[in-house]
């Protein structure tokens, strides 16, 4: 499928915003969704509605063999050993907050180090304030160089035999930097440190493979990679989530209930207490067939070429700050133009019909470091094209005078 050609399965793209057509940059914060999820998720609301691993009937079997064959989808898309070692969560910030809970409150003691960057998203960064509050554990920081990204010697500096866990961005949702988790799996598990992996921005842009990267958990939300909202998933080596314990507790994540006493199910049901988002998990399947369709590696390329087309166009306009690497960065550009906030900026972009980001982008550490409140962000994705980013350098340009005017 030619790339051009994939706007046609994303109605939304074909409107209007204030008289000009909708460029969309703004999937680093949620991707637009293909006709095909729109489609299961109305299917599953029309003709199989029922709760999962409960009933015996045709709508309840129906429902269940759909919800599980998303599991099975997801295992084989970032290549997991078994479909048990995927854990259907709302997102990104509660699979984080799954492991913070039932693993590193368990296995970190007082002294014990959870290595972290201030480059971090809030979703990386607080539930490890908290498990070294609660643990008497201590955060250690990797060293940022002066664009905010980190230099492997550093990372591997910053662990020691202290530490019990090192959590990290596969990529930055700040720098579209691509870390390179492999070599520091490899150098962490030599200290006995287990590693998870925020795959928020990744999973969406590049070929995820857990084996080879070899982390011991990987993160992500399925409405940044075409799914809908309220619906990711936690990738957990299985050893590991055996040993760990439930966080909720309720209906369907028991074998037994007793007056004293209970008993949970195998991984990784017994982490899913309650009615699931079945819908959700069912569209999230959708997006893994819509992605298996189009390739991922040709989506990886796309994304790739089509941000250093934008930042080569960037580069042009004098009084225009690029956070982050000018070059080798992935799905997205961080910037500021001067003198205007960048609040302004994309309400004035708007107006053209440009969605951009504008805001600390939950990661006000960083930002602190950047020496700035807030930053604009645009970002790329499988749907979007260079004509686009011609038009979004035009306006830039115009908003540019039409700020200096003042």
């Amino acid at each position: 499928m030619i790339m051009k050609e994939v706007r046609s399965y994303f109605p939304i793209l074909e409107q209007q915003i204030n008289g000009k057509p909708l460029i969309y940059f703004d999937s680093a914060a949620t991707s637009q969704k293909p006709v095909t999820v729109i489609e299961a998720i109305q299917n599953f609301y029309t003709n199989y509605n029922a709760n999962v691993h409960r009933g015996v009937h045709t709508l309840g079997v129906r429902a269940t063999e759909a919800y599980e064959r998303s599991r099975i989808k997801i295992a084989n898309f970032i290549h997991a050993n078994s479909e048990r070692e995927i854990i259907f969560t709302r997102g990104t910030t509660s699979g984080i907050n799954l492991v913070a809970q039932s693993y590193a409150m368990k296995v970190c003691q007082e002294g014990d180090e959870i290595v972290i960057s201030e480059a971090e998203h809030h979703s990386n960064f607080i539930p490890w304030q908290q498990v070294a509050k609660s643990t008497g554990a201590v955060i250690k920081y990797i060293p940022l160089q002066s664009d905010g990204t980190m230099e492997i010697n550093d990372i591997k500096q910053t662990i020691s035999s202290k530490t019990k866990l090192l959590a990290i961005s596969h990529i930055s949702n700040v720098l579209g930097k691509i870390n390179p988790i492999k070599e520091i799996s490899e150098h962490a598990h030599q200290y006995g440190a287990k590693i998870l992996v925020d795959g928020a921005q990744s999973a969406a842009h590049l070929k995820i493979d857990v084996q080879e990267l070899n982390c011991d958990f990987f993160v992500c939300s399925g409405h940044k990679m075409l799914g809908p909202t309220g619906i990711g998933f936690l990738y957990g080596k299985l050893d590991l989530l055996e040993e760990m314990e439930p966080t909720e507790f309720g209906g369907e994540m028991n074998n037994y209930v007793g007056i004293n006493n209970s008993t949970w199910k195998e991984a990784p049901w017994k982490f899913e207490a309650g009615t699931p988002n079945i819908a959700g998990v069912i569209g999230l399947g959708a997006a893994i067939d819509f992605l298996n369709e189009m390739d991922v590696e040709v989506i990886a390329k796309h994304d790739k070429q089509l941000t250093n087309y934008a930042l080569s166009r960037m580069k042009e306009i004098e009084e225009l700050a690029i956070y982050g690497p000018t070059e080798d960065r992935v799905g997205m550009i961080t910037f500021n133009l001067q003198d205007v906030h960048p609040h302004d900026l994309a309400t004035v972009l708007d107006v053209d019909g440009i969605a951009i980001r504008a805001g600390h982008h939950c990661c006000q550490p960083l930002m602190r470091r950047f020496n700035v409140s807030a930053t604009a962000r645009a970002s790329f994705y499988l749907y979007n094209t260079e004509e686009e980013i011609d038009v979004f350098i035009q306006v830039l340009q115009k908003v540019k005078k039409y700020f200096r005017s003042f």
